[in-house]
């Protein structure tokens, strides 16, 4: 069974057992093995054809989550600003923050 939900302002296909990478809950503060439940379920599908379209979300749907890691550092972008001539150069840097949660059941 798989179920499209949103979360963090853009949708996500995510199926049981499934680890993903979400953005950052609670400030980081969530424990590991807390639950976490998304009600904004878009749509499900149990793989074979049957599937249940949201207008905008499924009613009684859910999808339940284990955190696994409260806090994880993504991959480190770096971003330079130049302006041809002015001898203006500048580099920073931006590390995302996440929670890593796996997918525990599907209800919907």
């Amino acid at each position: 069974m798989y179920a499209i939900i949103e979360e963090g302002g853009g949708q996500r296909k995510v199926t049981e057992g499934q680890e993903v990478y979400i953005d950052l809950l609670q400030g980081g503060e969530a424990k590991a093995g807390d639950t976490i439940t998304f009600d904004n379920v878009l749509m499900t599908g149990d793989g074979e054809g049957k599937v249940a379209l949201g207008q905008p979300y499924v009613s009684g749907a859910s999808v339940t989550a284990e955190v696994v890691e409260p806090m994880v550092k993504g991959l480190k972008l770096h971003i330079y600003k130049f302006r041809a001539k002015k001898g203006y150069r500048r580099k920073t840097g931006h590390r995302q923050r996440y929670t890593h949660v796996k997918i525990t059941s599907v209800k919907g």
